[in-house]
């Protein structure tokens, strides 16, 4: 047998493996009653053991136009299947804990590259400040087929008093940002990507105290591998009347860093807005912020209002500058080689390779639920965009279906180089069923 064949031979079996151990997984899902979560609680309710289990199946479809090294085949799919159990315990009034397991398999297809939903699903990628990952293959095959599970959470919450903290793998999200995120320095989302409802858990210990009735600290201390990769920031948290604020202030992976964030009420709407200064130690690839090559600042500003015409209808607009992006775009294509700028962008140091970008959002709902929506991601500098319709079906409190579609407009790549910020984004086409226990 050639070594072709038993590479095949030896997909199809893992394949086949993991076929049977989703299918099994989503009967066991199926088959459990909707009240299975509470496995545990005295007869006073003040101590319990719950367990909560979700499974997802997500598959993008998706054309490239263009021949170029970052999309070798013009048509490309990929499929990703996740099953998440999470443990909520609670032994007393002053300690609970929570523990998150996962198991995922993802298959692309040969010659994807950069397509095959790399954009859309989640990248298999060291999340940043964790001491050690607990991330780990099971079964790999070539580039097309992996089979992991991660330990996401596993963190303990004690109520002293009147503080609370929090140690060991826990998602930790600061900012107003509905979009973009200036502020939100830890494992952020990325506008584009699906099947993130999860923040990805890091190694911290925070404390979180109130001062008085309307201000609370916050010190919060995320662990990496080492103390250059660990975080250790400030937080004060407060209301003046309507206004709600966010002052931060510490080091990031050696970066110096400050921010703020605020949120208030205007007539009928939202209105938000995000800061922050990163000094860096040595200079940053993009060159950073106002002609200074170690200082990058971040911005986000936007608004929100909901209509009142049958179940709701929500308007979200924001813009977005980054002082980690490129001047040019097209200066990006000559870094991506090099280890600082790679370091920084899987960190999410910047969610756009640019240092503009604009995002409107329209939502309608009903029932606590968003079953349709549109995007519109876009450069006001190049004018490059993605526009992401989107539909939900609700069938019960357990199972959903969602539909979503990535329509890209702007100046696709050449080679190996890219022309515009969003142009290159192939069109694709996402399904995914989740089942809730």
């Amino acid at each position: 047998m050639s070594v072709e064949t038993r590479y095949h031979t030896h997909g199809e079996k893992v394949g086949r493996v993991a076929a049977v151990f989703l299918v099994c997984a989503c009967l066991l899902a199926c088959a459990l009653p909707a009240d299975a979560a509470e496995l545990w609680s005295d007869a006073s309710g003040e101590r319990s053991v719950s367990l909560n289990t979700s499974l997802k199946w997500t598959s993008v479809l998706s054309h490239a136009s263009g021949d170029t090294v970052f999309f070798p085949e013009e048509w490309s799919a990929a499929s990703l299947w996740r099953f998440r159990a999470v443990v909520d315990a609670r032994p007393n009034t002053w300690l609970s804990a929570q523990v998150a397991y996962e198991q995922r398999a993802r298959t692309v297809s040969e010659g994807a590259g950069a397509a095959g939903g790399a954009g859309l699903l989640p990248k298999e990628l060291p999340a940043p400040y964790r001491v050690k990952q607990v991330d780990d293959p099971l079964v790999e095959v070539g580039s097309t087929f992996s089979y992991r599970h991660e330990l996401d959470r596993a963190v303990a919450s004690l109520s002293l008093s009147r503080a609370e903290v929090k140690i060991g793998r826990q998602a930790v999200g600061w900012g107003r940002g509905l979009v973009f995120g200036a502020v939100d320095i830890l494992a952020p989302f990325s506008p584009l990507e699906s099947d993130r409802e999860w923040r990805r858990g890091i190694d911290a210990v925070r404390l979180r105290a109130p001062v008085t009735n309307l201000i609370s600290v916050d010190a919060m201390a995320a662990f990496g591998e080492s103390i250059e990769e660990s975080a250790f920031v400030g937080r004060v948290h407060g209301y003046v009347g309507d206004v709600d604020g966010e002052l931060f202030a510490g080091s990031r992976c050696k970066d110096g860093f400050y921010g703020a964030s605020v949120s208030f009420p205007v007539l009928d709407a939202e209105l938000h807005g995000e800061a922050a200064v990163f000094l860096s130690p040595v200079p940053l690839p993009a060159g950073g912020s106002f002609g200074s090559d170690d200082v990058a600042v971040k911005t986000v500003v936007g608004g929100s209002r909901t209509f009142d015409l049958a179940g709701g209808l929500m308007l979200v607009a924001e813009y977005h500058y980054s002082g980690f992006g490129f001047p040019d775009v097209e200066d990006a294509s000559d870094y991506f080689e090099d280890e600082g700028f790679l370091e920084r962008y899987a960190r999410g140091d910047s969610q756009i390779l640019g240092r503009h970008a604009c995002a409107v959002q329209l939502s309608y709902g009903f029932a606590g639920v968003t079953p349709l929506s549109v995007t519109w991601l876009t450069s006001p500098v190049d004018g490059s965009g993605v526009v992401v319709p989107s539909v939900v079906w609700v069938f019960s409190d357990s199972v959903t279906l969602t539909a979503s579609a990535y329509v890209s407009h702007g100046a696709p790549p050449e080679g190996s180089k890219i022309m515009s910020e969003y142009g290159g984004t192939p069109t694709s086409g996402l399904m995914q069923i989740s089942f809730y226990y």
